[in-house]
């Protein structure tokens, strides 16, 4: 997937595959505002009709480290931007430098436009409370499974508890840790939801 990062003055452009199937996903930052071409369907949205940027951290089994931006119109429309970009059937690649860029350089001109998008990152508060209390119900099941194992005697099985709940901390403790829900400002992005 090609994509572009320009100079700071001029239109920066990104776009991604969602799918392997239909045409990428391309987004400019004009004078004008946001132009974007998604599924057959294009337009400008000024800066100051943009009403809401959401940054998320949001790994898939083939990328485990993807990024998502939602800009929502004043409208209701809503665009999705991703960091990744399907390449074959065996490859997402990452997009991070461009991505970035990207994201930094649309609140560089919402901000320059006067726009009073609200800015927000990370899950829902009910979403993220939710992971919290089920991922504490696995720790509490695995630390169980792993007493029982010591108690009975299944060494191994112990072992291997430790294993699982090593990479279950690490996969989806870093989810939950860098989608604690958060308002952020135009000048301080926040950097647990950027690559």
């Amino acid at each position: 997937m090609q994509h572009e990062v320009p100079a700071a003055d001029g239109p920066i452009s990104y776009a991604f595959k969602a799918s392997l199937v239909g045409a990428a996903h391309r987004f400019e930052l004009t004078e004008a505002g946001l132009a974007w071409q998604v599924a057959g369907r294009s337009a400008i949205w000024r800066y100051v009709e943009i009403s809401a940027v959401s940054l998320s951290y949001r790994p898939v089994w083939m990328q485990a480290h993807r990024f998502r931006a939602d800009i929502r119109h004043k409208s209701g429309a809503r665009l999705s931007v991703l960091s990744t970009s399907w390449h074959t059937a065996a490859l997402m690649a990452a997009q991070n430098d461009a991505y970035r860029a990207f994201i930094r350089e649309l609140h560089a001109r919402l901000a320059s436009a006067g726009s009073r998008a609200e800015l927000t990152g990370g899950l829902g508060r009910i979403s993220h409370s939710t992971a919290l209390v089920l991922s504490a119900c696995v720790g509490v099941m695995l630390m169980f499974l792993f007493i029982r194992a010591l108690v009975t005697g299944e060494y191994p099985g112990a072992l291997f508890f430790v294993g699982f709940a090593a990479l279950f901390g690490w996969q989806v403790g870093g989810f939950v840790r860098r989608n604690r829900p958060i308002a952020y400002s135009f000048d301080h992005l926040p950097a647990q939801l950027l690559p």
